[in-house]
């Protein structure tokens, strides 16, 4: 399993895209496609054409708004651009078919998509892309909002992935002795904040998780301007890892 950062930053991040992440096992997975996100998408190679399994922790436009792009891309090479592409399978907490309904139908050439597109919401059971196991469980980030973070395992090795998301059980449980754990370390420990983790807190649960690596992402500017390795580093003994775009992690 090999995992690219496309997005380590937030919303307007002025140096850093926002979140996002490709997942390369038998075949791509984009788990999540914030802001800018795309263009980096581009320079891994990977045909963006290809891609048929995205995944979505929730809805804030830092996980999603260049799904907006991708689609449209998407329609555009398949009715004029005299591509083609297989079915486009979107995978997300509940409201997923909903908001999906909503854009696919009143977007102007969204419902014009030559190829299927399949919704599933999913929350706690386990699902199969291919030869991964993707395991979903409930996060805690706002009351409005479903946030889920994700456990991927594929050939006996397993990374985690917190999405937006506070210290909780169901975020140890997730992380529990993975390869790699990616947190959402929005903030530095001398500056925290709401709805979100600071460094600290993303040591103290990957220890107790006891995860492998551990990869700090999802920063805001704050979070940059703070050694925030050292602060993890306070309560976690193990190897870590400060995201950057584009860095490629073998799991």
């Amino acid at each position: 399993m090999k995992i690219t950062i496309l997005g380590s930053g937030t919303n307007m991040h002025p140096r850093r895209a926002a979140a996002g992440y490709l997942i390369s096992t038998d075949r791509p997975i984009v788990l999540d496609f914030g802001p800018r996100t795309l263009p980096n998408l581009l320079k891994t190679g990977v045909d963006r054409h290809t891609l048929q399994h995205l995944v979505f922790t929730h809805y804030h436009a830092d996980h999603f708004s260049d799904f907006i792009t991708f689609f449209f891309d998407a329609v555009c090479h398949a009715l004029y651009g005299g591509g083609s592409r297989g079915p486009l399978h979107i995978y997300g907490p509940p409201g997923t078919k909903r908001l999906f309904g909503t854009l696919l139908t009143t977007i102007p050439v969204f419902s014009n998509a030559p190829f299927k597109v399949v919704l599933r919401e999913v929350h706690r059971r386990p699902f199969h892309i291919g030869q991964t196991e993707i395991t979903p469980i409930p996060m805690t980030h706002t009351d409005s909002q479903v946030c889920l973070g994700y456990r991927f395992a594929h050939r006996g090795r397993a990374a985690a992935f917190s999405g937006d998301a506070m210290a909780s059980p169901n975020l140890v449980k997730i992380c529990r002795g993975v390869d790699v754990a990616i947190m959402d370390c929005s903030f530095s420990s001398r500056s925290p904040g709401a709805s979100h983790m600071h460094a600290e807190q993303c040591g103290k649960v990957a220890n107790e998780a006891r995860v492998k690596t551990l990869v700090l992402s999802h920063f805001y500017e704050t979070a940059d301007r703070s050694n925030v390795v050292k602060q993890a580093g306070k309560y976690y003994p193990g190897k870590i890892i400060k995201a950057k775009d584009l860095l490629d992690i073998q799991v």
